[in-house]
């Protein structure tokens, strides 16, 4: 469990952002906030020990050192989030009816005041100030191109859903045939099980082969290798109920260790005689 915190913690600062509404930055602060908070919970309590202590230390002086750098960040990432709501994105959060009524017009509209609001926000603030720079820049360039799709039926404004697609293809190929590359799996990976079966039914009667005994310890190792991968991916999601729930397990685990009794020292009863 000590080993979890601080894998929690190493992962926090060293957060990769996925542009442009994930940034690693912030997250990470956000997370090693969660961790902090559930640390001073268990401050003062019997499981609290010289670790704990120590690392509490720690974790504070980092969030103290970059609290005004984290604030601007966060006030940052509101702008953009604003930014998507007046470019009405993402689409799915729209009916059909209602992205049909919209057109471009009102879209650009609504640009061209938040940047304008956004103009005098950016005073004193470096990290807003460049933000502003940067979006009224791409808008200038982009801007035109990206209000066809409100225009256009059947246009979208991205092109995620095709790269998701993509991508879950890659992963499948990696999966079935244990490389890294899909370049040469390109056209025929997900078909790779078939290589050694003439028809689906030869191989589902491969599969049955299979003793359950075995099938259910190679399930075993695979999820004690995916542990590690479970918990950062739950720590992302939600890290303060993550961090309260392994520190939970950590002051129960230490309880049941001051119950059991300790054997006798076999030295000391020597001494003693």
């Amino acid at each position: 469990m000590e080993t979890q915190l601080r894998v929690a913690i190493r992962d926090s600062v060293n957060q990769d952002s996925r542009k442009p509404f994930y940034w690693g930055g912030l997250k990470g602060y956000q997370q090693l906030e969660g961790v902090a908070e559930g640390l001073h919970q268990v401050a003062g309590t019997s499981g609290e020990n010289e670790f704990l202590q120590r690392l509490i230390r720690q974790v504070d002086r980092t969030l103290a050192q970059n609290q005004t750098l984290a604030a601007e960040l966060e006030e940052t990432h509101g702008w953009l989030c604003k930014v998507a709501t007046c470019l009405r994105y993402p689409p799915t959060s729209y009916s059909e009816v209602e992205w049909q009524k919209l057109n471009s017009q009102p879209v650009a509209h609504d640009m061209e005041d938040l940047l304008k609001q956004l103009r005098q926000a950016t005073e004193n603030k470096s990290i807003l100030s460049r933000f502003c720079n940067a979006l009224s820049k791409r808008w200038k360039d982009y801007g035109p191109e990206l209000l066809h799709c409100y225009d256009i039926s059947g246009l979208p404004p991205d092109n995620l859903q095709l790269e998701g697609f993509f991508n879950h293809l890659r992963c499948h190929q990696r999966r079935v045939s244990g490389r890294k590359s899909t370049k040469e799996l390109r056209n025929f990976g997900q078909f790779q099980a078939l290589f050694m079966a003439d028809s689906q039914t030869d191989l589902l009667e491969q599969i049955r082969h299979v003793p359950v005994k075995k099938y259910q310890e190679c399930r075993q190792r695979l999820i004690e290798s995916e542990s590690p991968r479970r918990f950062i991916h739950q720590l992302h999601r939600d890290p303060k109920k993550t961090i309260h729930r392994l520190l939970d397990r950590y002051v129960e685990r230490l309880s049941e260790l001051e119950r059991i009794p300790q054997p006798p020292n076999p030295l000391l009863s020597l001494c003693t005689t």
